[in-house]
């Protein structure tokens, strides 16, 4: 199949205002977008992080200090007028993570005169992205969601905790809004309702509510995620389902090896969703089998790429960001061929993966697929972010292996004898000598 025509003359700038240099959706991006011959710039967190040394990349503004929207809007105003010829010619501005597909929504209006954006507004994103507001949907819509519960008290946590059944898994509703630095994750699990108690005190610093949700049981060929493309008409040009066979955290996190396999009931549930919510642009949904009713269950709904939709390139090339920029060009978008077996592989989360699980074995696929595959980090025609991140990565593992050392170096070290009471038989001898 060709390379679908692209407009080269448009464009792209990627935008991710988290601080994670390791997102390698980033550089899949750049990549895919790059060897259709258009023009890549990113605004992330850093001008001399791995994805920055992509050749797909021309050049590289760190983000705003803040993830105001307004300083956003602001930078990528300049931004454009310093990469096209005139102050008409269209940029088209790909989000990398959720805050960002907010943000660019919230400002749609001041910059449509000069991006390409889908028809979303800010409102229309939060019923997916805020993790709350996706339950109520899901309630809303009948499509099969974990039982879910929103307390207002460490008390009601505790006790909502214990109803849903221990463990539970807890979200914060916006996680875009946690505190870098804070030790606050976006999910975590609970086992026990002091930790229930606990992780709902943290709600000020937070930023958004606490969600408790019934834990469905993790297991061999659960996960699914679905990626798509809702075009300018609303139809679904481009989406495919994806099985996780490794991921990171080991069960419960991103997806550190997957494989392109079809699933007719995820994609009919996903594709369903995206009508009822006449919702444009890309998407990234994760589900889970619950083995005890055989019902697939959404978990998370991510208004932009998924970091690892290139997962999708299908024969022709044609990926979920290559979509974008056709139709928002005008241009046609081709059928999505599928390529089943195909295997995208995370480097540095599927080797961690491998030392928590290494006897797990991935379901067969078909005959011959185990060769086709995509690495998220090493290309052959773009080896220096591979070099990068593997050098970034070490100084992070190597950061936190020192950080835990200090901890148990600390908790171990015994305190200060004038800190310590005194046996109990010492300090009546001691009372009784001084009378």
């Amino acid at each position: 199949m060709p390379v679908p025509p692209f407009d080269t003359r448009v464009p792209a700038v990627l935008v991710r205002l988290d601080r994670n240099p390791f997102h390698h959706g980033t550089l899949g991006a750049a990549r895919s977008l790059g060897r259709a011959g258009i023009p890549v710039h990113a605004v992330v967190e850093s001008a001399d992080g791995p994805v920055s040394r992509s050749r797909y990349v021309r050049s590289v503004r760190p983000r705003p200090g803040t993830t105001a929207s307004t300083e956003l809007a602001a930078l990528l105003l300049r931004t454009a007028g310093e990469i096209t010829g005139g102050p008409a010619d269209p940029v088209l501005a790909v989000p990398l993570d959720d805050v960002s597909a907010l943000a660019l929504a919230r400002r749609r209006a001041e910059l449509t005169g000069r991006f390409l954006l889908p028809e979303q507004t800010e409102e229309q994103l939060l019923r997916v992205a805020d993790k709350a507001a996706l339950a109520g949907t899901c309630a809303a819509l009948g499509l099969p969601h974990p039982r879910t519960e929103l307390p207002t008290s460490a008390d009601e946590a505790a006790a909502m905790a214990w109803s849903l059944g221990l463990p539970v898994v807890a979200k914060w509703s916006r996680p875009w809004l946690l505190p870098a630095g804070g030790g606050l994750r976006s999910t975590t699990i609970l086992r026990s309702l002091a930790e229930a108690r606990e992780l709902y005190g943290r709600t000020p610093q937070a930023g958004s509510r606490l969600l408790l949700q019934e834990l469905l049981p993790p297991g061999r060929d659960l996960d699914w995620f679905f990626h798509g493309y809702a075009d300018s008409a609303g139809r679904c040009a481009a989406g495919a389902t994806g099985l996780k066979e490794r991921s990171w955290p080991d069960g419960a996190g991103l997806t550190a090896v997957g494989r392109w396999a079809p699933n007719a009931e995820v994609d009919r549930l996903a594709r369903g969703l995206l009508g009822a919510l006449g919702y444009r642009g890309v998407c990234d949904l994760d589900f889970r089998l619950d083995r005890a009713t055989g019902a697939y269950h959404l978990l998370d709904f991510n208004p932009r790429p998924g970091a690892q939709f290139r997962l999708f390139a299908d024969p022709g090339g044609l990926d979920v960001v290559r979509a974008l920029h056709l139709d928002l060009t005008g241009r046609p978008v081709p059928p999505h061929s599928p390529a089943y077996g195909r295997r995208f592989v995370v480097e540095n989360y599927a080797a961690l993966s491998l030392l928590v699980s290494p006897r797990r074995r991935r379901s067969p696929g078909p005959a011959g697929a185990r060769r086709r595959g995509e690495r998220a980090w090493f290309a052959a025609d773009d080896p220096a972010p591979a070099l990068a991140m593997g050098r970034a990565w070490l100084a992070h593992l190597l950061r936190r292996a020192l950080a835990a050392g200090r901890r148990r170096l600390t908790a171990a070290r015994p305190r200060h004898p004038a800190a310590l009471p005194a046996p109990a038989g010492r300090t009546s001898a001691t009372r009784l000598t001084r009378r």
